[in-house]
């Protein structure tokens, strides 16, 4: 695990442990009906390297976030871009979820790239996306909690 002087300044790394199988946690992250209940309800998601999907933001009005999957490895790693298109200037993010077994669950990693945080609003919206994430994964465990 790496440690806080390590960790860069320009991403969100947030890292969870799920007393839940690995596989249970990678079903959370890969089951579109099980997303909407963390995160948001996608289009067109599936877990295999070049899919482009949705996700629906509900908000008033509700807006889109444009995905590719770049990376996966079942059970253990999945990588997306994310691009907000309501954003006056949309920033390509890459976000990271790295799944490992630790003890009799699992230890989650999500790292959230891409923000220049010279620039004033990139440094605020990588402050928010921090703290929006650690909800998120609250949600996260809640929703493990009944799939398992």
């Amino acid at each position: 695990m790496t440690s806080d002087a390590e960790l860069d300044p320009a991403a969100v790394e947030i890292g969870r442990f799920f007393p839940r199988r690995p596989e249970a946690v990678w079903r959370a992250l890969t089951d579109p009906d099980l997303i909407a209940q963390w995160l948001m309800r996608s289009t067109g998601f599936a877990p295999t390297i070049g899919t482009h999907f949705i996700f629906a933001i509900p908000t008033d009005p509700p807006g889109e976030i444009a995905c590719e999957v770049l990376a996966t490895r079942p059970n253990e790693q999945l990588t997306i871009s994310w691009v907000d298109l309501r954003a006056a200037f949309p920033a390509r993010w890459i976000l990271d979820w790295t799944v490992h077994p630790e003890g009799r669950g699992t230890r989650l990693l999500l790292t959230h790239t891409g923000f220049d945080i010279e620039n004033r609003r990139q440094k605020m919206a990588r402050n928010a996306m921090e703290r929006g994430w650690r909800t998120t994964l609250t949600r996260l465990g809640e929703v493990l909690e009944q799939i398992e």
